[in-house]
């Protein structure tokens, strides 16, 4: 994984479960939010996963990726699957989409 010169990655993340209908991105949005400093995007996949792009500070990322594993979340989370690179930026905020 390549960290820029801020220490700055960037996390995409599918969650499986009852993670649609059940306000899944809005939360992670928010909770993305609390933590500050990431941007990007959550997105509804017509599987039925959501897939999360998320890019900022190591220790940001991986605290959205915790919350993501938590109980906290809204619907119910049957696994998550993560990948990291280097961050491509191009984000104003973080979206729903």
């Amino acid at each position: 994984m390549n960290e820029d010169a801020h220490g700055d990655v960037r996390l995409t993340a599918w969650v499986r479960g009852r993670v649609q209908q059940v306000g899944f991105r809005w939360f992670t949005r928010a909770n993305a939010l609390e933590i500050g400093g990431l941007s990007g995007f959550a997105l509804n996949l017509d599987d039925g996963r959501v897939q999360i792009v998320a890019e900022g500070p190591r220790e940001n990322c991986h605290r959205l990726l915790e919350w993501l594993r938590s109980d906290d979340t809204p619907g119910r989370v049957d696994g998550v699957t993560e990948i990291w690179d280097t961050v491509r930026g191009g984000y104003d905020g973080f979206a729903i989409r």
